[in-house]
């Protein structure tokens, strides 16, 4: 996945993993203004990538706080991933992200799980 699979790993970075069925994105830390881009360009290589996977998980389970530069990368990617035949999941979100999800409406924009 070239160099997008350790943009900055772990707790504060976002990294790429996963197998031909399904591509996990982890997004970790606190995403905005700065940080956004480095979501954003692992998105769309996971996105983008040829003979990729259909579903593209943004594991959030380590995602201390999401402003809106964070959020439009995501609407971003979902559009990107609509154009490629590919869907784009959110998993595990904590609750400030949650909230925001809900008073901007785009939580129903995506599938959503806690697994």
């Amino acid at each position: 996945m070239g160099g997008v699979e350790d943009l900055e790993r772990g707790e504060q970075g976002v990294w790429v993993n996963g197998d031909d069925q399904r591509r996990v994105v982890h997004v970790g830390g606190e995403m905005d203004i700065d940080r956004a881009a480095m979501l954003r360009d692992a998105l769309h290589a996971a996105i983008t990538q040829p003979g990729g996977p259909d579903e593209i998980v943004v594991d959030l389970s380590g995602l201390s706080f999401c402003d809106s530069s964070g959020l439009n990368a995501l609407i971003q990617a979902r559009q990107t991933a609509a154009e490629h035949g590919r869907r784009i999941t959110l998993g595990n979100p904590q609750p400030q992200f949650r909230r925001l999800l809900e008073m901007t409406g785009a939580d129903a924009l995506f599938p959503i799980t806690d697994s």
